[in-house]
């Protein structure tokens, strides 16, 4: 009988952090990437928090899928089986924060959602950079701050960003390293990095024809102007060994899924799809800005979110989609997250104030002219058996969107949703026979019994 090997030790990972959203944390996450990778090293990346845009992004710079690490959605073990699925394969696994490091929800420690709660879980280091703009010293006292915030987060070192001249990089790196902090490079100022954005965050990766062009600049720009070695030396392996999957975050809405892909709907968490996959569901895609209808074969149909008020006047005419949709849900579940939701209304508004029909599987309507920012986490307890789950189980998720509902319908609730301090915010969504949808992003389950 041949022994029975240990498992394989977890490679070395490090969380790029910052004091605040807008400080550059995609741009260098993304020059790490390509830089590395431009080195040899295989690379991969996660992105902390509830986010669809950055991790398409990271996947590009990679080529592999970067998943979400939620410690406020995912339970603990449904967490660690994700750090370790995200690190397999890799040699270095970089981990991106959503907004500042320590920002996050809730009053649970440890599972608030920020980057901070999964480097102290897994012991990883922390790169913090900063945004030097409008100061040079100064910045060393945020560093300090950072550092000695709490006990099991370690910063390993800094990157500055935005660096305006040699005099203004010395300035700030001088007073850093003072404080015992390695500084590992500094940035300079350039628009031409700049990422596109829109409403919701960056212009998807699938939309910027430039992108490949981009990397090359980016990892040009981290080969002059970072320490690679330094920091690819500084990162460290998870202290927390990995367990078995527990079973996917969310069941599979059938065994054979027809989901809509393209320009309009393209938010869907991959930890979500490799859960399905493995529960051995198949995913069938297909296009509704291309007016393809969901594949007859399968049992189930999932509208993810995106942009669907950008298109909605070709959604409004794609009648081989909307038509083969109707058909669909007269017999089968159909569900639509956040975007796809508002195509299964009544109506959709446009940023203009025209209102476009959609396929009228649910009863209201939504509008993107009366814009109001819904954003933060939800938890959702489900008011029927349906593709999410049985009537009284709890989802974690999110919400966000600057669509409103402009006509309630009269559909009965999907879920009674709660915010991460556990405010009660009423029912949401809506269900009429197969067919059920709601602005919620499912992330897990958090009772899978």
């Amino acid at each position: 009988m041949d022994p029975v090997q240990p498992p394989a030790a977890p490679p070395p990972a490090l969380v790029v952090g910052a004091p605040r959203s807008g400080a550059g944390k995609s741009t260098l996450t993304l020059a790490l990437l390509a830089a590395l990778r431009r080195r040899g090293v295989r690379v991969g990346a996660a992105k902390s928090g509830p986010d669809y845009i950055d991790p398409a992004f990271h996947a590009a710079a990679c080529g592999r899928p970067s998943p979400n690490l939620d410690s406020w959605a995912m339970p603990p073990p449904r967490l660690g089986a994700a750090a370790a699925a995200a690190a397999e394969g890799c040699e270095l696994l970089l981990v991106e924060s959503a907004m500042g490091l320590f920002d996050g929800a809730g009053t649970e420690p440890g599972r608030q959602g920020s980057a901070a709660d999964l480097a102290a879980r897994f012991g990883w280091p922390v790169l913090l950079l900063l945004d030097a703009s409008g100061q040079s010293q100064s910045a060393a006292a945020v560093a300090r701050g950072f550092a000695t915030h709490h006990p099991a987060v370690r910063i390993a070192g800094v990157v500055l960003n935005r660096v305006a001249s040699e005099r203004h990089r010395r300035g700030a790196a001088e007073a850093i390293a003072a404080t015992g902090l390695p500084v590992w490079g500094a940035l300079p100022r350039d628009a031409a990095i700049a990422l596109p954005e829109r409403h919701l965050g960056l212009v998807q990766a699938r939309e910027l024809g430039t992108l490949p062009a981009l990397l090359d600049r980016l990892a040009a720009l981290a080969e002059s102007h970072l320490d690679l070695n330094a920091i690819q030396a500084a990162a460290a392996a998870s202290g927390t060994p990995a367990r078995p999957s527990p079973g996917p975050a969310l069941p599979p809405p059938g065994q054979r899924v027809a989901v809509a892909e393209d320009a309009a709907f393209s938010f869907l968490y991959p930890h979500l799809l490799a859960g399905w996959h493995a529960a051995g569901a198949t995913l069938h895609r297909f296009s509704p800005l291309a007016d393809e209808p969901p594949p007859e074969g399968c049992d189930a149909c999932w509208l993810p979110g995106g942009y669907p008020e950008l298109h909605a006047g070709r959604l409004a005419v794609a009648g081989g989609f909307l038509d083969g949709l109707r058909r669909f849900a007269a017999t089968r579940p159909v569900h639509g997250e956040c975007g796809g939701f508002m195509v299964l209304g009544q109506g959709l508004e446009d940023a203009g104030g025209v209102r476009h029909p959609m396929a009228g599987l649910l009863g209201h309507a939504t509008s993107f002219a009366r814009r109001r920012m819904q954003l933060g986490y939800r938890e959702a307890r489900l008011l029927a058996d349906g593709v999410l789950g049985r009537a009284g189980q709890v989802l974690r998720g999110h919400e966000f969107h600057y669509a409103s509902i402009s006509d309630p319908g009269g559909d009965l609730p999907l879920a009674e949703l709660r915010d991460a301090a556990g405010t009660a915010l009423g029912p949401a969504g809506g269900r009429r026979g197969p067919v059920s949808g709601s602005f919620f992003h499912a992330i897990a389950l958090q009772d899978p019994s």
